[in-house]
């Protein structure tokens, strides 16, 4: 932001502190309507069903879904398939049925659902010759009316400020219960999220604290590294393109590269392709390059903020659908000193057999005796 926060004012710390409410947002504890990922309910689409189980069960918060709201349309638009002003009339029918519900606050699961609110709503603050064709644009497609949103909260938002009520009934803190030191944990911050509009998030692009701030409220040490803020590697056009995909994998190794000498413990993110990724070529780097990350041929288990709240809230972990991700999350839960059963991981609902998914030749996973 090009401030000299020691030569503000009289004070210093008076000039720190006023700067650095600049990086923050109004975040209301309540009353959201909420919109999932497209993509999300593909990859860990327990994260939502829990997210929405946090707020209304355990924290007692009043949250609204509508079934037909659909996609924002991002992925498509930031793949130049769906044109601007189809993205446009799309988002802006999200905001009318969460007008029509009666609720003015909107809370986002996808990141690039966040950015492209965010930028609709500021090109229509500045362009509103636009708005106002959007607006006709709904009225003639759906016969609704535009109305913006009083504010427009990414899902991680809302959770890091309940993050000290949800410390208050954890059952788990991120804590090694041998050594009773701090969990090392890693937070990845989705590019979409502060880097399009800094301050649209906590900390803006320069200092997010969105993650980092729940990890350290649930016990947790954050780990620095040079490439803390460097893509997953997703970066659509990298990966949408199959041609491209040499340019993720080699993105998501520098990270691992960077952040393997200070032996992290675990993985959070807040965007939907940053964890699938994260997660998914550690498999892909073992399998090519013999390598892992983790401890004794184990990966960094990555986790999604909600995934996270609900182990230190004390939910199964297969309830979470830990037993997607293709790094394993045991060694998470034994050093959190999380109870579960292990017969259980491949079970569906009524205690259906699933079937154990094929074992990788390199990266080690959960190989309890119960299970074989």
């Amino acid at each position: 932001m090009g401030h000299d926060i020691d030569n503000i004012g009289t004070n210093p710390l008076t000039g720190r502190r006023r700067v650095w409410k600049e990086y923050q947002k109004v975040i209301p504890s309540d009353k959201y309507f909420y919109v999932r990922s497209c993509i999300r309910q593909n990859i860990f689409p327990a994260s939502e069903v829990h997210f929405l189980k946090i707020m209304r069960e355990t924290l007692g918060k009043d949250v609204y879904e509508n079934p037909h709201h659909t996609t924002c349309s991002g992925i498509g638009y930031h793949s130049d398939v769906v044109p601007l002003e189809t993205s446009m009339t799309i988002v802006a029918r999200q905001f009318a049925l969460m007008a029509e519900a009666g609720y003015e606050n909107l809370a986002v699961s996808c990141i690039t659902s966040f950015g492209l609110y965010t930028e609709f709503l500021e090109t229509w603050q500045h362009f509103p010759h636009i708005r106002e064709r959007i607006a006709e644009n709904l009225y003639k497609a759906t016969g609704r009316e535009l109305v913006l949103p009083k504010c427009v909260a990414h899902a991680s938002d809302i959770i890091y400020s309940l993050r000290d009520e949800i410390s208050q009934k954890a059952k788990y803190r991120l804590v090694n219960k041998n050594t009773g030191e701090p969990l090392r944990i890693v937070e990845h911050i989705g590019c979409h999220y502060a880097k399009m509009f800094p301050s649209k998030g906590v900390g803006g692009a320069e200092y997010p604290c969105v993650l980092s701030g729940m990890a350290e409220a649930w016990g947790g040490q954050i780990v620095d590294y040079p490439e803390r803020r460097q893509c997953c590697g997703f970066g659509f056009r990298q990966y949408l393109v199959q041609a491209n995909r040499g340019y993720s994998i080699s993105n998501t190794k520098k990270k691992f590269d960077s952040m393997e000498p200070y032996h992290p413990d675990a993985i959070i993110t807040n965007c939907p392709g940053c964890p699938y990724f994260m997660d998914r070529w550690q498999y892909v780097i073992a399998e090519m390059e013999g390598k892992t990350y983790g401890e004794n041929g184990f990966g960094i288990p990555v986790l999604t903020y909600e995934e996270l709240a609900g182990l230190v809230l004390g939910y199964d972990p297969w309830d979470l659908g830990l037993q997607v991700h293709q790094t394993s999350v045991e060694p998470l839960l034994d050093k959190m000193g999380i109870e579960y059963d292990p017969s259980q991981k491949y079970k569906g609902i009524g205690g259906k057999d699933l079937g154990r998914p094929e074992e990788p030749r390199v990266l080690k996973t959960e190989l309890c005796p119960h299970c074989l």
